[in-house]
């Protein structure tokens, strides 16, 4: 049986925000929102606590900047 590599720090990328997203924004607590007009970007990342995963943040490209990129340079 092979091994899977699977990651056990908190990382970040880079998204565009689709249609039906229902996240909240983990700096501003606003929705991360769709938009027709203007293509927007949301930053995702997968958070670990003592080397186990515990959740999913997800932040406007704007806010996660502002907030000094908590999980690193968004991919």
């Amino acid at each position: 049986m092979t091994s899977v590599h699977r990651p056990s720090t908190s990382r970040a990328v880079l998204r565009p925000v689709e249609a039906g997203n229902s996240a909240t924004c983990a700096v501003c607590a606003r929705p991360v929102k769709f938009s027709a007009k203007v293509k927007l970007h949301q930053v995702i990342a997968n958070v670990y606590v003592d080397r186990v995963w515990a959740r999913v943040e997800h932040y406007h490209a704007e806010c996660y900047e502002s907030a000094g990129q908590p999980y690193g340079s968004a991919a």
